[in-house]
């Protein structure tokens, strides 16, 4: 494998810079006092990420008016097959965190917010739409009470790292080993040498009022506000589609991140693994969605006397072999 060393904390993969439409209430003005750490290896039949969940650009002002946390260092291992099986029926992500990017921040799509605080209601407010202000940053992300960064849209922070022109962007896995990949996709999946479009999702508003909790017309504030119609856009209901890719030219499924509903998709077309379940370390998962402390800090990288962890990355080569990448 091909060894290249990466600048400044950045991913040199093949992408495009797509500008999606993005919260601007946050500035991108907090000074981080960690640096960020990944490392994605191919360990047997699995691919192991293991990182410190640290953004490797620039998020928002965390603590804000609608977000009171602070960006921490996480503990994250997350292992998924490196040759993910599809499966026509679907796991919804409920208690699971539905993927983690490239860089280690993971894809966390549903909020603890519902209507009067009363999670047995069952309708679950959205972090993008019309909802009340989560303190939602440039990049689509906020904190977790755990100090997680975590993206619920489009994040345009990693886009800006992995830019370069003609090329759909990966951005990382799900919990089942699917990619995850930017809006961008060929206009006919099946051919690298067609045109790139932006990629519709085929969730849309449902018309009328809501029967029951909050009433009043669907205006997208709430999950259940959203209804999935076959062949409206050009994703299926987990917000994914067969095609090929530079990393995976023979073809694969895989998930598009989305401006529209639902964002980031909310259920798999594979078997995620529970090392991405939302809940204390000592459970093995990667930390809890509120209620569990921030877990302790992790080794950071470099410098007087500190140990440091490598960065190793062995992710699909864009020429569909493997590559190494370390910084």
């Amino acid at each position: 494998m091909k060894k290249q060393w990466l600048n400044n904390g950045c991913y040199s993969l093949t992408g495009l810079l797509v500008l999606a439409t993005v919260s601007t209430e946050i500035p991108f003005a907090q000074e981080l006092r960690y640096k960020n750490e990944v490392s994605i290896k191919i360990e047997g039949d699995k691919r192991v990420i293991r990182a410190n969940g640290i953004p490797d650009h620039q998020p928002g002002q965390f603590p804000n008016r609608g977000n009171p946390n602070s960006v921490l260092p996480q503990q994250y291992t997350f292992t998924v097959p490196a040759k993910p099986v599809y499966r026509e029926e679907t796991t919804s992500v409920d208690r699971l965190i539905f993927g983690v990017a490239l860089n280690g921040v993971v894809f966390d799509p549903a909020t603890a917010e519902f209507w009067r605080n009363d999670r047995s209601s069952g309708w679950n407010i959205e972090a993008l739409t019309k909802g009340p202000s989560l303190g939602i940053d440039w990049s689509n992300a906020h904190v977790q009470p755990t100090g997680a960064y975590h993206y619920h849209g489009i994040p345009q922070g990693l886009i800006n790292t992995l830019k370069k022109d003609g090329q759909p962007t990966l951005v990382g896995f799900a919990a089942d080993g699917f990619p995850i990949y930017n809006q961008e996709g060929y206009t006919d999946a099946a051919d690298m040498n067609s045109p790139l479009r932006t990629l519709k999702s085929s969730w849309r508003l449902k018309s009328g009022t809501r029967p029951t909790g909050p009433r009043g017309t669907y205006d997208g504030t709430y999950t259940a506000d959203w209804e999935y119609v076959r062949g409206l856009g050009d994703l299926d209901e987990s917000n994914g589609r067969f095609g090929k890719t530079p990393e995976y030219p023979d073809g694969i499924y895989y998930y598009v991140i989305t401006k529209e509903f639902p964002m980031i998709g909310r259920t798999f077309h594979g078997t995620p693994d529970q090392s991405f379940r939302h809940g204390p370390p000592s459970f093995g998962g990667p930390g809890g969605r509120p209620g569990f402390p921030p877990p302790p800090p992790p080794i950071r990288r470099g410098g007087g006397g500190e140990e440091s962890r490598s960065s190793n990355q062995d992710i699909p080569h864009s020429h569909g072999g493997s590559q190494t990448h370390s910084h």
